[in-house]
């Protein structure tokens, strides 16, 4: 989701259905690229106990060496290049570590790690709208939801496999049809909540679907049919298992299906918005909230304004989450001294009216406006990907 002059670097994510033989493959790879991930990590660690490094070079030369042992001489029947990649993935995830970007790499676990391979152009063959990976001679059986653009060849193809035994592949192309949107003169701030999951400071409310909530009956029916199995690797506990994780499935796509319905609107209607910067990592630790708020997916809505609002140049401004929002009378700047979370609409000794969260999102845009004009009021709190400040961001404008 990369920005650049040549477009946007855009991942096409479809469903597919593979033949018997192609699982089989699909399924070694993915144990393949997972044994070589993890050897990899074994390696680099004990070179980081004794103070030593060693670079991706050093863990492919490693992997020709494994290869040709009798132990490991089953990684030659699969693909070799998501093994390689593999490798960069544990090269990335300790340059992250040593940035503090993320914690120490950790193992892969064979029934708790994501199950994917990536391909790079070398490994696959696209031609006419099918996609053919190595190591298999029929294409691959791909549900189109949208086609790629125009005149665009995919320049990495990870498949992968979710826990409800769905497979998936996600294509990587450049997209020249992303352009910025025609400037507008409008901006919105917008407060999060539970029962209204999005309030306007236009003062409009966007109704929180609680996709959890909805499905916690059904939920709760599997976790109970699985809970009554017998623990170990029987068949009858994995088909539990997969209708758990089908429940789940299901609220997480519908939720993403909201919020990618929400997000795209604001974008394409405001010029200029104004979140919070809410500390969902601390705010579930509330066990009273910590479903409530999850559900919600606060942390996914705003990954998905800040990369669209670079993709159509749009400005984000998240405001300092300390700011006294729902206690700040917007008419007269008073603020209150209590603000209870049962207080829901409330008068200023002004004598006006509020509705909370209306109220709050009132100021919100009020004070991101003024760091946008004058770059005081808030305080940035995290930085984004790319290193911008996640305070003010504004797309990087294409050369004519």
């Amino acid at each position: 989701m990369t920005v650049t002059t040549a477009g946007v670097k855009r991942a096409f994510k479809c469903r597919f259905y593979p033949t018997d033989a192609q699982a089989a493959e699909l399924s070694r790879t993915f144990g393949c690229v997972r044994k070589v991930y993890n050897l990899a990590l074994a390696a680099r660690s004990e070179a980081f106990t004794r103070q030593e490094r060693v670079n991706y070079n050093q863990t492919s030369a490693m992997l020709t060496a494994w290869k040709k042992t009798e132990e490991l001489a089953f990684l030659c029947e699969v693909s070799s290049v998501p093994l390689q990649q593999a490798l960069r993935h544990v090269q990335t995830a300790y340059s992250n570590f040593f940035a503090k970007r993320a914690k120490y790499p950790r193992f892969k676990s064979k029934k708790k790690s994501r199950k994917s391979a990536e391909y790079t152009s070398s490994a696959f063959r696209f031609r006419d709208g099918k996609l053919t990976l190595a190591k298999m001679t029929e294409p691959l059986d791909i549900v189109w939801s949208r086609p790629l653009p125009e005149g665009t060849v995919p320049s990495t193809v990870t498949v992968s496999q979710d826990a409800a035994g769905r497979w998936f592949v996600s294509m990587l192309c450049d997209d020249m049809s992303v352009e910025p949107l025609p400037v507008l003169d409008t901006a919105v701030g917008i407060d999060a909540g539970i029962t209204s999951l999005l309030t306007l400071s236009t003062g409009e409310k966007i109704t929180n679907p609680k996709c959890e909530r909805v499905d916690r009956r059904r939920l709760a029916k599997a976790h109970k049919n699985l809970a009554r199995k017998a623990k170990g690797d029987g068949a009858n506990r994995r088909k539990a298992r997969i209708k758990v994780a089908k429940v789940h499935a299901r609220i997480a796509d519908r939720r993403r299906d909201h919020l990618h319905k929400i997000t795209t609107r604001l974008v394409r209607e405001n010029q200029t918005i104004v979140i919070e910067d809410l500390t969902v990592r601390n705010m579930v630790k509330n066990h009273s909230l910590a479903r409530a708020i999850s559900d919600a997916a606060w942390r996914e809505m705003r990954t998905m304004l800040e990369y669209k609002a670079q993709w159509y140049g749009r400005e984000l401004i998240t405001i300092d989450r300390w700011f006294p929002s729902s206690k700040l009378c917007s008419a007269c700047g008073t603020i209150a001294s209590k603000m209870p979370l049962h207080v829901r609409e409330w008068t200023c000794d002004c004598g006006t009216t509020h509705d909370r969260d209306v109220n709050a999102a009132k100021n919100i845009l009020a004070v991101g406006l003024t760091a946008s004009v004058c770059g005081a009021g808030v305080r940035p709190q995290r930085s984004s990907p790319g290193g911008q400040s996640a305070t003010k961001q504004k797309h990087p404008r294409r050369e004519p």
